[in-house]
């Protein structure tokens, strides 16, 4: 014990001497051991940590989908029934809506605010095998015709709308819409949300009337049959989809079966790979880095473990002692890797998309501590370990030679160097992927929207029963409704629009088919993005007018039919001719016919990567089973002053309408944008910390190379060569090892990059702008790096340099 206290004091007193080597090593393993554990973790939580379910990996979901695969097809309930009752590659299976968790406005006294339901079928807990944290799951009896509205809450909601009562269960949640009361009989444990951000789960039949029911569609879940897989999933539901009988649009689908675990996790995996890679990458600098400091400052004290051993010090005694100080920087490096760990998850937190699966799940935990210890473990090995026995194996009498020194770090130099050239080889990588993934971003940032998003809000509306009972009465609500919210001062413009932005599968799509066209011919046609609109709708989202008109207040219902179509919709149907005038059948039976009247571009309001290809009904003439519950609106100014008015014109005008909330067009922007610029940050700070670590290398040996070779440089000084020519020298040295590096990292990059295709936008992987600002970005580092040495180096008192040995 004794002789430990003894070690470990002259260790410290060791580091203390070697305070810049020591800091230096210290800060990179910090940076190198906590960016590590920041992804572990966050690669815990998202990926390696099993959801709260049983056997998740045998869990898949299917649903239909079209040959041009541009569109998923759900299955109507009947179907959806009939298929999970027949399975026989499935043990059990149930059914959830296609469009996920929706937003549903609830009632709390005076207040209507929302939480995002999803409709599933009793089963829908037991295929999952999840158990709750309180009350219990959905049963098949909760999901009959005449059974009691009950609801599951997710563990979120519970947190955040209940604050965790313990005494939810039997608390009852009101409907603005329908006026359902929903009494809560459970809560899930966390980390389960499916579908992705649901607050509650309830069963579909007593949720839904008969009528809108027939309109619902639905996906399967189910757990796979012993010996089955994916791909016969998928095949059963095919030949069920084209069996006799079925409609000829059905038989015109394949099935689809894709595991749930990957539903889950949804596009986050490849970010994660990335950045898994990223900080593997990052610890592999960290330790060729500290193995060079080490390797550096052990040639430096070859004289003081010689004297040492003269004095009679035993080889596994200063080996010990060298192993020593090693191992406390390396523990000493770890300790402080837990907190740069814990900074670096809260950073991911911070900017993390809200609505990224098990969000909530990403804190630092035992796993990550044991991933911090067992990665410090690995580091004392090799910066403990190996180091001392290198140095103690020093022969005496070679060793205290005047040059061995010199001649030491001769034949160490090439070795040195070239693990500095991989150093920076290995930083391109990273900094070059940074750089596609920034380039990225700003493409997607200034991707044009076909509209103008400035001064532009959009607000939902929460419609009571009495207004949803038809279609025909919510147009005749809006109808009643536009007009005085017009007249409001402040609101140059105002339309009824069918989802918010970037909504995704929220919407309508269809298939329509061009005069002269077979069902089987449309149904080639890719599905086309459905919009009802009011005559204002152009005018309020800033959609230019290319081509004929847009609608008018004279497109009544009594009026001839009209659409307006986008220029990819026009292409489709008449690819190189004027489609003003031409005519489209459209409906479930394509039995009603309307003409082009005019032509818009194709817009990024549904998604933001994908213009899409849309067609625009005019309101009064709308045949679809729906009418707009949200707006657009577009005011003189960027503030929100009209807005509380607009809130009391609707209460006033249209009872039974509420304003639930109110977003410019800006707030809905960030959704899309999140998930990109999390990615683009975190693989840019690891790019910088790759940078500084490579860069403190360059110039740690760098500085070892001059320091060692002082008496040559005062030889030289000495016999007349000009500082400049020392400069040169030392930088030309350190370029050259720095250009090695970049012509090995370009080379790695050119494969590299192209595992980040999924997540690149407009940006080749191996994009040449990209690759020549990070290759200027390293050089110009690498040169700050060799300069500061170079400077020193025309320093050396040519007298002293002389006395040095």
């Amino acid at each position: 014990m004794n002789t430990a206290i003894h070690n470990l004091r002259l260790a410290a007193r060791s580091l203390h001497r070697w305070g810049g080597i020591a800091l230096v090593a210290l800060t990179i393993l910090a940076l190198g051991i906590g960016l590590s554990i920041a992804v572990f973790t966050v690669a815990d939580a998202l990926l390696l940590r099993p959801l709260p379910v049983r056997d998740q990996a045998r869990l898949v979901v299917l649903w239909g989908a079209a040959p041009d695969r541009l569109f998923n097809n759900p299955l109507e309930l009947s179907d959806g029934r009939e298929f999970a009752r027949g399975a026989r590659t499935l043990d059990r299976a149930a059914l959830f809506l296609y469009n996920g968790a929706a937003p549903l406005p609830l009632r709390d006294g005076d207040r209507v605010s929302r939480l995002r339901r999803a409709l599933v079928s009793g089963e829908f807990f037991d295929v999952l095998g999840a158990r709750p944290v309180l009350g219990r799951t959905l049963r098949r009896g909760d999901d009959v015709p005449g059974a009691e509205p009950v609801a599951v809450l997710s563990y979120l909601a519970w947190h955040e709308r209940f604050n965790a009562d313990p005494g939810v269960v039997g608390r009852q949640v009101v409907t603005y819409g329908e006026g359902t009361v929903y009494t809560i009989v459970g809560v899930m444990p966390e980390g389960l949300d499916y579908p992705n951000g649901t607050d509650f789960w309830a069963p579909v039949v007593p949720s839904m009337s008969p009528d809108a029911l027939s309109l619902m569609a639905f996906y399967v879940i189910g757990r796979l049959a012993p010996g089955a897989s994916s791909a016969s999933a998928a095949n059963e539901l095919t030949t069920f989809l084209q069996r006799p009988g079925a409609s000829s649009w059905q038989g015109q689908l394949h099935g689809v079966a894709t595991s749930w675990p990957r539903l889950v996790i949804g596009d986050v995996r490849p970010a994660l790979f990335a950045f898994a890679a990223a900080a593997g990458l990052l610890l592999l600098i960290t330790c060729i880095n500290v193995a060079n400091l080490l390797a550096l400052r052990g040639v430096a004290r070859v004289r003081e473990v010689a004297v040492r051993s003269a004095l009679g010090g035993t080889r596994t005694r200063i080996g010990l002692q060298l192993f020593t100080e090693n191992a406390l920087l390396a523990i000493a490096g770890g300790a402080l890797g837990v907190a740069v760990a814990a900074g670096a998850v809260r950073l991911f937190v911070a900017f993390a998309p809200p609505d990224l699966p098990r969000l909530g799940e990403v804190h630092l935990n035992t796993m990550a501590l044991a991933g911090a210890l067992a990665i410090t473990a690995v580091t004392i090995l090799l910066f403990g370990l190996a180091p001392a026995i290198l140095t103690s194996r020093l022969e005496l009498q070679a060793a205290l030679r005047s040059d061995t020194g010199h001649s030491a770090t001769r034949r160490s130099r090439v070795g040195t160097e070239a693990l500095v050239g991989a150093q920076l080889a290995l930083a391109l990588l990273v900094l070059a992927a940074a750089g596609a993934l920034t380039r990225s971003l700003i493409n997607l940032q200034r991707a044009d929207l076909s509209l103008d998003p400035s001064y532009l809000w959009i607000g939902e509306l929460a419609l009571q029963s009495e207004v949803l009972a038809s279609p025909e009465k919510q147009r005749a609500m809006l109808k009643q409704l536009m007009p005085q919210l017009e007249a409001i001062p402040g609101v140059r413009a105002i339309s009824p629009v069918v989802a918010v932005p970037f909504s995704g599968a929220a919407g309508w799509d269809g298939k329509p088919a061009a005069e002269g066209q077979s069902p089987q011919e449309a149904a080639a046609k890719p599905m086309l993005n459905m919009e009802v609109v009011a005559p204002g709708y152009f005018t309020t989202l800033g959609v230019p007018v290319l081509r004929g008109r847009t609608f008018t207040d004279q497109d009544r219902e009594d009026a001839p039919p009209v659409v307006v179509v986008s220029q990819a919709a026009a292409q489709h149907y008449w690819p190189g001719g004027d489609p003003l005038g031409k005519r489209l059948n459209v409906g479930a039976d394509f039995d009603r016919v309307v003409t082009v009247v005019g032509v818009v571009p194709d817009t990024r309001y549904r998604d933001l990567r994908e213009a899409r290809a849309s067609i625009y009904f005019p309101l009064d003439q709308s045949f679809f089973p729906f009418a707009p519950t949200s707006l657009a609106i577009r005011t003189d100014s960027r503030t929100s002053a009209p807005i509380s008015t607009i809130r009391r014109v609707i209460h006033e005008t249209a009872p039974g309408v509420a304003l639930v909330s109110v977003a410019s067009f800006g707030t809905f922007l960030e959704g899309p944008l999140a998930q990109p610029r999390m990615n683009a940050l975190l693989l840019a700070v690891f790019a910088a910390a790759a940078l500084t670590i490579a860069s403190v290398g360059l110039f740690g040996v760098m500085a070892a190379m001059v320091r060692q070779r002082t008496r040559e440089l005062g030889i030289r000084l000495a016999l007349g060569a000009a500082p400049g020519d020392l400069r040169r020298m030392v930088m030309r040295r350190g370029l050259t090892v720095a250009s090695g590096g970049v012509l090995v990292g370009l080379l790695g990059t050119f494969l590299a990059n192209r595992l980040l295709v999924p997540l690149l936008y407009n940006v080749a992987p191996t994009d040449g702008m990209t690759l020549l600002i990070a290759t200027a970005v390293l050089l110009g580092v690498a040169g700050l790096a060799t300069a500061i040495p170079a400077r020193l180096s025309t320093r050396v008192d040519p007298l002293l340099a002389l006395r040095a040995d």
